[in-house]
C-alpha cells in the first residue's frame, strides 16, 4: 500500500477517535463508568471491537483521553470567559450555569468511579497546581474589582476550595445529597463569605440560577 492510499485511513481513524471519545464520555456520564463496557461503545458506534481496541487499548486509556480533553476544553472556555466577561461576577454566572447543566446530566456514579482508574487519578492530581493558580488569579481580580473582600488571601482561598471539594468526594456526600444541592450550597456558603456588599448584591441573583 502506498502513502496516498494510507492517508484516508489515517484521517478516518482520527475522526473516529474523536467520535469514540465523545460517545464514551456521554455514556460514562449518563450511566457511570463501570456500567459501560467497551463492547457497548463499539455497538453504539456500529464499529467492530477490533477497530475500537486498535484505537484505544482499554477503557482506562479511553477514559483518560476523555478526561484530558474535558480539562483542555474547560481551560480554553475559562480563558475566553475571563477575557469576554466584564467582571468576576459575570464569570461566576457563566460558570454556574454551565456547571448546573453538567451536573444535571451526569450520573453521580460517574464521579464515584472516576478516581478508581490510576491513570486518570494521576492526571487529575497533575492538574491541581494549574487550577490553584487560575483560581488565585480569579480571586485577585475579584479583590481588584471590589467584589471580593480585601482581607482574603487568594492563594489560601484557592487551596480551601480544593480541600472542600476533596472532602465531598472522600466522604461520599453525593450518596446522601445530590451533587446539584452540594454544589449550590458550597457556592452559597463560600462565595457569600468572600464577597463584599457590592458583590453580595449580584451574588443573590446568580444563586437563583440553580433554582430554575
Amino acid at each position: 500500500m502506498n502513502m496516498q492510499e494510507s492517508k484516508p485511513i489515517s484521517a478516518y481513524k482520527q475522526g473516529l477517535r474523536s467520535k469514540i471519545v465523545e460517545t464514551a464520555m456521554n455514556d460514562f456520564r449518563a450511566r457511570g463508568i463501570r456500567a459501560v463496557r467497551m463492547d457497548d461503545v463499539a455497538a453504539e458506534l456500529k464499529i467492530s471491537k477490533r477497530t475500537l481496541y486498535e484505537i484505544f487499548e482499554n477503557k482506562e486509556v479511553l477514559l483518560y483521553e476523555g478526561t484530558r480533553k474535558y480539562h483542555e476544553d474547560r481551560s480554553r472556555m475559562m480563558a475566553v470567559q475571563t477575557e469576554r466577561c466584564k467582571n468576576v461576577m459575570e464569570i461566576i454566572m457563566v460558570v454556574m450555569r454551565m456547571k448546573i447543566v453538567e451536573i444535571r446530566s451526569t450520573n453521580p456514579q460517574f464521579y464515584a468511579d472516576l478516581l478508581q482508574y490510576p491513570q486518570v487519578a494521576r492526571f487529575l492530581e497533575s492538574q491541581k497546581e494549574r487550577i490553584r493558580k487560575d483560581s488565585a488569579e480569579f480571586f485577585k481580580r475579584g479583590k481588584h474589582e471590589g467584589y471580593f473582600r480585601q482581607e482574603i488571601d487568594p492563594n489560601l482561598i484557592s487551596v480551601l476550595f480544593e480541600f472542600l471539594n476533596k472532602y465531598v468526594m472522600e466522604e461520599q456526600l453525593y450518596r446522601t445529597f445530590t451533587f446539584e444541592d452540594i454544589f449550590k450550597n458550597i457556592a452559597a456558603l463560600t462565595m457569600r463569605g468572600i464577597c463584599t456588599e457590592k458583590g453580595l448584591k449580584i451574588l443573590d441573583d446568580i444563586l437563583k440560577i440553580g433554582e430554575k
